[in-house]
């Protein structure tokens, strides 16, 4: 498997795993909540062809740091962000990023000074509102569900894992995308997500999408339970001038339902 989490970086929010492959252009994957880098190893081989791709766990999440009272709302995973391309000496990579690390890289980008030379945002969290009824009820009740036992626990993440998909994945790949919530300090860092979001770390930015200083890609798995295509919609709509397409039949994480048609939408993106 190319991908690999074999280095890590200290930042303010706890010890960052990352790793990287391949050669040319550089190419940064963001992933999103409840997900990790792992999300991104089915089509990362191909992007390594022509790129030198890098990707990480947010702190908080996969093989990352998780520590009690450990900030990882946006605000920060923005600044880490920023922060980890300085580490890696990027000044204008190309960009990937999907659901929270849509907001994420708008953040570093709008806030913190980060610049792209190109930006993909797939089924992200970008616009208002955001998040299901479940996760609202987790938010404003998290002592009750940090105290579940592990297996009622593990039988969340998996229904809540499986929600965001209209296909079904290779057993191997769902078992990638549990494994990291299951342990002591996973199960408090899953739940601890949920109480640091805040729509406020969007609205901060919403205003600002006109003012990306680069090009923009918007791609979006039509079927997605979570984010409707309406909300890829009205981001298009503050980004007039980004390209649009949709995938016909993909839900919610593309790269792993889809990554044929993922690579498909990335071609012309990434080409030159």
């Amino acid at each position: 498997m190319t991908w690999n989490l074999d280095h890590t970086t200290d930042t303010p929010a706890g010890t960052v795993a990352w790793g990287s492959a391949g050669s040319g252009p550089p190419l940064v994957l963001a992933h999103g909540w409840p997900w990790s880098s792992v999300s991104w190893h089915q089509i990362i081989p191909t992007l390594a062809k022509t790129h030198t791709v890098y990707w990480h766990d947010m702190p908080g999440y996969g093989r990352s740091e998780k520590r009690a009272d450990q900030p990882t709302g946006l605000d920060v995973q923005g600044q880490v962000f920023a922060q980890i391309l300085r580490h890696w000496g990027l000044d204008r990579p190309r960009v990937v990023a999907h659901d929270f690390g849509g907001a994420t890289s708008l953040r570093a980008h709008l806030l913190h000074g980060a610049e792209f030379d190109r930006l993909v945002l797939m089924n992200v969290v970008a616009m208002r509102p955001w998040g299901s009824e479940f996760f609202d009820h987790v938010g404003r009740h998290i002592g009750a569900f940090i105290g579940l036992p592990p297996h009622i626990h593990e039988a969340i993440v998996r229904a809540y894992i499986d929600g965001a998909l209209v296909t079904d994945l290779a057993a191997d790949d769902t078992e990638a995308l549990v494994a990291p919530w299951l342990d002591e300090a996973g199960r408090a860092s899953f739940y601890r997500q949920f109480a640091q979001a805040d729509e406020r770390f969007t609205a901060e930015i919403e205003p600002h999408y006109c003012e990306v200083r680069c090009p923009v890609k918007i791609i979006w798995g039509e079927a997605d339970p979570w984010i409707p295509l309406d909300h890829g919609r009205a981001l298009h709509a503050l980004m007039p001038g980004a390209d649009f397409e949709t995938l016909p039949g993909v839900g919610h994480l593309p790269q792993l339902e889809a990554p044929k048609a993922v690579l498909s939408a990335l071609a012309d993106v990434l080409e030159n």
